[in-house]
């Protein structure tokens, strides 16, 4: 996959910067500047310059040995070697830890614009890449090149210069927006803006972006000479669609009030910037559902759970009849020569370049190390009990667990049987989720390790441990197929297995475009000339996967809201945004969102798991044990600059109580 984005690379590699912090960025040597008049003057090399910004764009799930991006209330670490990884740090508050462990997508010890190697890429890049958007902004006139190809360059700068700055100031809080090139013998003097007055800039740098940027680059003579390998290239629907980001996040309490405790304005949103972020995901979600783009929701058509004999369905995420369009490839491929997941969901992401990458180690972390079963390092990425029974509600549509006075109680309306917590839950259940008695080993183990083929995931069972195994009763394969195992060997050569989570998918764009309209008008509203309301596009995503509408009893006020930021949780789950969404919502600092549970239970009768599905098994004594509580502060809804940033200029102040 090298080649589908990084084809101009080495061509328009012709300025080379170098940066680490918030304003090396500025500092370059002399013998790194080649010609400008060789650099921007055709379409080869100047795609090639912008293509750097794409290089630059870091993988959440390998740019290091044992990546974690999950740091809300939905996963935890095992104890012993996972307490080291930013996960565990964060839930002891020790947010400076982004910069002291290079196992995130948030730092890397050498970040680098043009190296391949995936353990220089990470956020920091962001400042490199803003400046070179905005040199190649100021060199556009340069250019010898078609209309179409002019246009897919600065549409692509203006989106790079927006994005970057974006995907900081969900992390840090507002930022000195530099949309122009910067004297770098001048003195620094940029302050910091406010959230909201750098989202009006990236807002209008993303709609600058769409206004250029193609709809379908294989479409487009710009494309034209990489047509079929063009699908990492951002469009006129993910510049729409980031436009409508930066507009939810301006909108969303953290940044409408300011942080603060108590969570008494976690539905304080400012209506007009919601519906000004509703109006630019409608016209994404125009792009999608026209045909124009090429992306579309991925199907979610599998085989029964219980069909063992073919090896197929949700236990093996195998799409049902040869299907093109697979929900599980959104995140992984398998078989398929190594090929980039994302599916005809994905919209944003950075290239990946190497193959077997992801199993070097991410493959090996979402499973027992008991009798070394998943083998590698003893680390171990467990779903919280808590969030589980949040996020993935029942088949019906109805949430199985409610919020009450900042406690996670059963929802007497949803059907919900604490005897059979397994049975009729929402399909994604299914798909992510590896609960009691699942079948985890496909292949015959050997004598010793029969015990290990069913899960026994009840309290003391043989993969119950805080150590080695689960420390909740659950593991989570939504990400890495459960045959990443010793036995099944999916995580081998042989299995061509990767993974890569996108930045932004279609479900993305329908949720925020619902979360919008719910904060603009309540659950009907729809934005000027889109057919969708809010409900509407929540159902969507409810009906492709067979799951119950939203119940009318939660379709006004606060509880409506409540549905969607759920919904969300379920279909966004493990993919490293509940953090940001929690921080935004000013829930943080809040339980039940402070807290992280085990599933306590015990089995009843002799069930036979070989013959019969684990959905129906019965048990007893179900209940949660607290883990972890977190205890946060004001200043833990946003991350702290390295102290060697702010001591640059006076004008570069610290975040908060930092």
């Amino acid at each position: 996959m090298k080649k589908s984005i990084l084809r101009y690379l080495t061509v328009g590699a012709v300025i080379a910067l170098s940066a680490t912090s918030c304003t090396d960025y500025l500092e370059k040597e002399e013998d790194s500047i080649i010609s400008s008049s060789e650099a921007f003057k055709n379409f080869t090399n100047f795609q090639g310059f912008v293509e750097q910004m794409y290089n630059a764009i870091p993988n959440k799930e390998s740019n290091m040995w044992c990546c974690t991006f999950n740091w809300g209330d939905d996963e935890i670490m095992n104890t012993g070697l996972g307490d080291s990884h930013v996960t565990a740090q964060f839930d002891l508050g020790n947010y400076r830890n982004w910069y002291e462990n290079n196992q995130s997508f948030l730092h890397a010890n050498s970040p680098s614009l043009t190296s391949t190697d995936k353990y220089n890429h990470s956020i920091e890049s962001g400042w490199e890449c803003i400046r070179k958007a905005n040199l190649g902004l100021a060199n556009l006139d340069q250019i010898s090149a078609t209309t179409d190809q002019k246009n897919a360059i600065e549409g692509q700068l203006y989106f790079f210069r927006a994005w970057w700055h974006e995907e900081q100031m969900i992390w840090f809080g507002g930022l000195p927006y530099i949309d122009s090139e910067l004297d770098v013998n001048g003195d620094l003097f940029l302050p910091r803006l406010s959230f909201t007055e750098c989202a009006d800039k990236a807002y209008d740098d993303f709609m600058k972006a769409a206004a250029k940027l193609p709809s379908d680059w294989d479409r487009n003579s710009a494309g034209k000479d990489t047509k079929g390998h063009n699908d990492l290239r951002v469009t006129k629907a993910v510049a729409y669609a980031y436009a409508g980001k930066v507009m939810l996040w301006a909108a969303s309490p953290l940044n409408n009030v300011g942080a603060e405790l108590g969570g008494k304005n976690t539905y304080n949103y400012n209506k007009e910037r919601a519906a000004k972020a509703a109006e630019a995901l409608a016209k994404a979600i125009d792009e999608i559902e026209s045909g124009r783009s090429p992306y579309a929701l991925a199907e979610y058509n599998y085989a029964e759970i219980t069909d063992y004999e073919k090896e197929r369905g949700i236990y093996d995420h195998v799409s049902a009849k040869g299907s093109n369009s697979n929900y599980s490839d959104i995140f992984r491929t398998t078989g398929q020569s190594w090929r980039m997941p994302g599916s005809t969901e994905a919209m944003m992401r950075g290239p990946m370049p190497d193959v077997n990458g992801s199993n070097w180690n991410f493959a090996k972390l979402w499973g027992t190390k008991k009798n070394n079963i998943v083998e590698h390092d003893a680390v171990i990425h467990n779903p919280t009990a808590n969030y589980i029974n949040y996020a993935y509600g029942m088949a019906n549509g109805e949430p199985a667990y409610i919020i009450e006075n900042g406690e996670l109680v059963i929802n007497p309306a949803s059907g919900f049987d604490p005897s059979h917590p397994f049975k009729d839950r929402d399909p994604r259940f299914y798909h992510d989720i590896v609960f009691d008695g699942f079948r985890y080993i496909n292949t015959t183990p050997d004598k010793g390790d029969m015990d290990f083929q069913y899960c026994q995931l009840y309290t003391g069972g043989n993969i119950r441990d805080d150590q080695q195994a689960s420390r909740t009763g659950y593991y989570c394969q939504k990400l890495v197929p459960h045959q990443c195992n010793k036995y099944d060997g999916m995580y081998n050569w042989g299995g061509a297995l990767q993974t890569y989570l996108p930045y932004m998918r279609v479900a993305d764009v329908y949720l925020m475009y619902a979360e919008a309209c719910a904060a603009a008008g309540g659950a009907t509203y729809a934005a000027p000339g889109c057919k969708l309301t809010s409900v509407d596009a929540i159902n969507v995503l409810r009906d492709r996967v067979g799951a119950g509408h939203v119940a009318d009893a939660y379709l006004s006020g606060n509880k409506y809201m409540d549905e969607v930021r759920r919904e969300r949780a379920c279909e966004l789950a493990y993919e490293g945004f509940r953090w940001n969404d929690l921080q935004r919502w000013l829930l943080l600092t809040e339980k039940p969102y402070t807290i992280k549970t085990s599933a306590e239970f015990s089995r009843v009768g002799n069930y036979d798991f070989v013959k019969n599905d684990p959905r129906d098994a019965q048990v007893s004594g179900w209940s949660e044990k607290v883990i972890v509580e977190r205890k946060f502060q004001v200043k833990h809804y946003l991350l702290p600059f390295k102290q060697a940033d702010v001591n640059l200029y006076q004008e570069f102040n610290q975040n908060p109580g930092w």
